[in-house]
């Protein structure tokens, strides 16, 4: 855990600013492949790490680096290695964390493509995965073998928003030796810090909150520097690059990521009210309503519940399909974190790789429908789901 030197909005607007000599106020944008060197002598020793410097827009960017050092002061992590999308930060972290023959506990509540990458990429290179129930520590227990190298959770999950207590979870994993990894997509460090609550890596979906207008795609791993410089490392070889322009949005986008969730959750609060309160509406799962298992736990971890909820409609696919069809203001479309609200059927989207089997154990129904919520007028976001009140 690294402790921020000044608070949060201010490092949102002014970490990482390396003004160069033409005295820009704006964050400039490094839109080159390579660098020049002076000398022969000094390209040998950038490559060579004996000098720190630019080099090559794979691995150094300025306008990448400043979007990972004001990212790790949000976050309080030592570093911050970006990459080109959420998947492959995930896919950056286990393949330079991992050797054949370690075991990761999953939760079962994870984004249906994390599921995909564990059991059809991960499992192939010889990595052992474990599926348990999010909120129950005694099957994360249960699960841990002489091999378990981690813990990974979403917290809140996609798309029941489900929570785990991250400070209990840490704790269980740092008993034996094992690390946490947490996806902090849905909260962002303006609401939850996992690294203060325990946590050891932190993955990000940069395309989400993190940009918020859904225009780029971008990904994160963050934690101490002796794993970090792993991370890095891979991206360095492998290659899956956060390009130099969608960092500079990404940079400008967390200028205003404070304002921009506690304007979601508002939003979302007020729409997960109103659907409790629909007869065709089965059930909500949202995190700041008190129905919600895990409201007091939400309470404590998170500073507001987030913008995501989702919802069970009376009846089946074919009535779920029928409410998202009848939206005229909402987006239908699987993406999540933008300012405009967006609507999708789960199980027929995010999560129709899934076997029917592990659709079932992770609680994704054909009658769920999910709403990120956007900042568009909550009545008129309520007004175009008018098709319950029919």
């Amino acid at each position: 855990m690294n402790k921020p030197t000044k608070k949060f909005n201010t490092n949102a607007i002014r970490e990482g600013i390396h003004m160069t000599e033409e005295g820009e106020h704006s964050e400039a944008m490094f839109l080159t492949s390579s660098f020049v060197f002076k000398t022969a002598k000094q390209a040998a020793d950038r490559f060579q790490n004996v000098e720190k410097g630019n080099v090559y827009s794979r691995f150094t960017n300025p306008s990448v680096r400043t979007f990972e050092e004001r990212l790790a002061s949000l976050e309080g992590a030592e570093q911050c290695v970006a990459t080109s999308s959420g998947m492959s930060a995930m896919l950056s972290c286990f393949m330079s964390l991992c050797q054949p023959g370690d075991h990761i506990v999953v939760s079962r509540s994870i984004f249906g493509t994390s599921v995909q990458l564990f059991n059809n990429i991960l499992k192939r290179w010889g990595l052992n995965i474990t599926y348990v129930d999010l909120k129950k520590d005694l099957e994360w227990k249960s699960a841990i073998t002489d091999k378990t190298k981690f813990f990974f959770v979403e917290t809140p999950s996609n798309p029941l928003t489900e929570l785990c207590d991250i400070s209990s979870l840490a704790a269980i994993a740092h008993e034996s030796n094992i690390k946490l990894i947490v996806d902090n997509c849905f909260c962002t460090p303006a609401l939850q810090k996992p690294l203060l609550l325990g946590a050891d890596i932190i993955i990000h979906s940069a395309t989400k909150y993190l940009d918020g207008q859904g225009r780029c795609l971008g990904g994160a791993v963050l934690g101490r520097k002796e794993d970090m410089a792993n991370v890095y490392g891979f991206l360095r070889t492998a290659g899956p690059t956060l390009s130099a322009f969608n960092a500079w949005v990404f940079t400008k986008s967390l200028e205003t990521l404070n304002i921009r969730m506690q304007a979601h959750s508002a939003n979302a609060m007020l729409l997960a009210e109103w659907l409790e309160a629909q007869k065709k509406v089965k059930k909500v799962f949202y995190p700041g309503l008190e129905s919600h298992p895990q409201f007091a736990l939400a309470k404590t971890q998170q500073s507001l519940p987030g913008g995501v909820l989702s919802f069970e409609v009376n009846g089946g696919i074919t009535e779920a399909w029928s409410l998202i069809d009848s939206t005229k203001l909402l987006s239908i479309t699987a993406n999540l974190g933008d300012v405009k609200t967006t609507i999708t059927h789960p199980s027929t989207t995010t999560h129709s790789r899934l076997s029917d089997q592990e659709r079932v154990e992770a609680g994704i129904n054909d009658n769920l429908v999910r709403v990120a919520v956007g900042l568009e007028d909550i009545d008129d976001i309520i007004g175009d789901l008018n098709y319950l009140l029919k």
